[in-house]
């Protein structure tokens, strides 16, 4: 997650009845300089082809320029070249932990890969699939809802997409976690836009921990032709030990205080996930299942 951005594990062209599978890794709230979990699981990057993903809170305590020199280059940084990052909200703060900055650090590491500087949000395809990265930073990326410069964006290039049978999103914040003050209604307009569109599969960061739920709708009800969500804040930073299932609906696996990587195979209908622990731990949560 070499030099190709897509590992094609049998290229084929169009209506050759071939299949071909991308490979996507990655995870959420990784680096810091007060500890060495992101080099535990940077090294599991470089095990793992493919695009690499970030699912926010890239770096801590904040967003600065120094802490993405100092702490995330030396670790993930050395897959710069073939990582789709998404913001936190640890990006938007400053030094005395105030969101107040526009994450320009931020957007000055990753540049083009980061999407539109001051936005955050943009797509691309691997495979057979379509990718959406959002901005869940509602407040500072123009707002969440559907008729916000982000919905309609989002409106408007899931439309334009439509030709993909398989659709996968991932942004900082779920809608549904374990974690205490986790959760965050404000990004259910993304969920009620990539369900109308048939979207198959949401990953999010957020809550330091690893969560799957099954298929369901905006409104958590379970359902065959609903998302599944996986939360990976599994990066490197620790903490998020309380679980709460006040906020959990449809949840079927949730481990706290490990580190790893979230790995998804991404086939031509259907895609296979399998949670990768830093070496010296053991759980692991694998998976598969076809697209809508």
């Amino acid at each position: 997650m070499l030099v190709a951005c897509v590992t094609v594990l049998l290229s084929a062209g169009p209506g050759s009845g071939q299949t071909r599978t991308a490979t996507l890794v990655g995870a959420g709230d990784i680096a810091s300089c007060s500890q060495s979990n992101d080099s535990a699981t940077a090294r599991l990057l470089g095990n793992i082809p493919g695009t690499v993903f970030t699912l926010g809170d890239n770096v801590y305590p904040y967003g600065s320029a120094e802490n993405f020199r100092n702490c995330y280059a030396p670790t993930w940084g050395k897959y710069k070249k073939r990582t789709k990052p998404a913001a936190g909200n640890h990006e938007y703060y400053d030094e005395n932990y105030n969101s107040t900055t526009a994450a320009g650090p931020y957007f000055d590491y990753f540049g083009r890969r980061a999407g539109v500087r001051g936005e955050g949000y943009y797509s691309y395809d691997r495979g057979a699939w379509h990718i959406v990265v959002l901005n869940s930073n509602c407040d500072k990326a123009g707002g969440c809802e559907s008729d916000s410069p982000q919905g309609r964006w989002l409106r408007n290039d899931l439309a334009n997409n439509a030709n993909h049978q398989c659709t996968l999103a991932y942004f900082h914040r779920p809608l549904y976690s374990t974690g205490t003050n986790v959760a965050g209604q404000d990004v259910k307009p993304f969920w009620d836009m990539l369900h109308d569109r048939d979207a198959d599969l949401i990953v999010n960061g957020h809550a330091h921990r690893y969560e799957r739920f099954a298929p369901m709708t905006p409104s958590g009800t379970s359902s065959d032709n609903g998302i599944r969500q996986i939360v990976a804040g599994t990066g490197g930073q620790p903490g998020g030990d309380e679980v709460s299932l006040a906020d959990a609906p449809n949840l079927q696996r949730v481990k706290t205080g490990v580190f790893g990587v979230l790995r998804l195979n991404l086939r031509a209908d259907s895609y296979a996930w399998k949670f990768v622990p830093v070496a010296g731990e053991t759980f692991t949560d694998s998976g598969a299942t076809s697209c809508h």
